[in-house]
């Protein structure tokens, strides 16, 4: 029996990874976070309190329970709080993951890391694993250094990139495509640019990707999103399609109208024929994976 280690098991992924992995008997999974308790109260899983940025706290729990795979699905992702709190940030996104390659190291654990197509400018767009990263705000900065210091520590591992994760969870933060439908639900006018380009990712996509990764022998980079690249205005548009809301609540903007304090960048879909290849990889469609969330919300079709 394989022992597992999830870090950030309260977020939409690690949620995602308790429900997939609940029941496996092949894995025996110890789930963390910097929450006292595990979130989802109705699923029982076995649950510690961790923060991967204190190193004392990282050593000790994995130097017990002795995992032969970690899971890190823990990082700030706040892309212009990280932006603010530059500090905190390096912190959760760097030396986080500093801590955990350095007992995977000393443990001989495979490392499964979440990174993010924020690494990239935006110029292009259609990117594969090679290519060059430039990350134009601080939290894909962070992130790229995260990529660094696993790449460069000759550990076993792999580096999912990702893009706009979406899903349900219970008290997550809201990804844009719940966002979108709380506010289309409630009759509230929403702004959403139409000049940001990427593959939405259902959750559960990337989770499986995850746990492809997990019963396989392969390691290094991969690209895992959705095989749609649409705007985040389109895929409002999609999202209301699918619910049956009223789409003129949806206003057509621009990057600059937004004024946030990070720059975006404004291309970042991604080839993902690596992942189709070697993981046999096939993500739901942007309509395929609203309707799934569609059910997680209600249990029902609402239209």
């Amino acid at each position: 029996m394989k022992r597992v280690l999830v870090c950030g098991s309260n977020g939409l992924l690690g949620q995602r990874l308790a429900f997939i992995l609940d029941g496996e008997s092949e894995y025996e999974v110890l789930h963390t976070s910097h929450h006292r308790s595990f979130v989802n109260k109705q699923e029982l899983v076995d649950y510690t309190q961790l923060d991967i940025s204190n190193r004392g706290d990282v050593k000790s729990l994995i130097s017990s329970f002795r995992p032969d795979i970690v899971l890190n699905a823990a990082a700030m992702t706040n892309v212009d709080l990280c932006e603010r709190e530059r500090e905190q940030a390096w912190k959760m996104n760097v030396t986080g993951v500093e801590h955990l390659v350095e007992v995977c190291r000393r443990i001989n654990a495979k490392l499964i890391h979440v990174s993010t197509d924020y690494v990239f400018d935006g110029k292009f767009g259609n990117y594969a694993e090679g290519d060059r990263a430039n990350p134009v705000n601080y939290y894909g900065k962070t992130k790229l250094a995260g990529e660094n210091v696993i790449i460069s520590s000759g550990i076993d591992h792999a580096i999912l990139r990702t893009i706009l994760v979406y899903g349900i969870g219970i008290n997550v933060k809201n990804n844009f495509a719940l966002w979108v439908i709380n506010n289309l639900n409630e009759g509230i006018q929403i702004q959403c640019v139409d000049d940001q380009i990427s593959n939405p990712t259902h959750v559960h996509d990337l989770a499986m990707a995850m746990k492809n990764i997990m019963e396989s022998d392969v390691n290094g980079m991969f690209h895992i999103s959705g095989p749609e690249t649409i705007s985040r205005y389109d895929f409002a548009i999609r999202a209301a399609d699918i619910f049956g809301y009223d789409k003129s609540l949806i206003l057509k903007i621009k990057t600059p109208d937004l004024r946030q304090r990070a720059t975006r960048p404004m291309n970042t879909s991604f080839n993902i024929n690596k992942a189709k290849t070697q993981l046999h990889y096939t993500p739901m469609t942007i309509t395929q994976g609203l309707i799934m969330m569609q059910h997680d919300l209600t249990g029902i079709h609402l239209n």
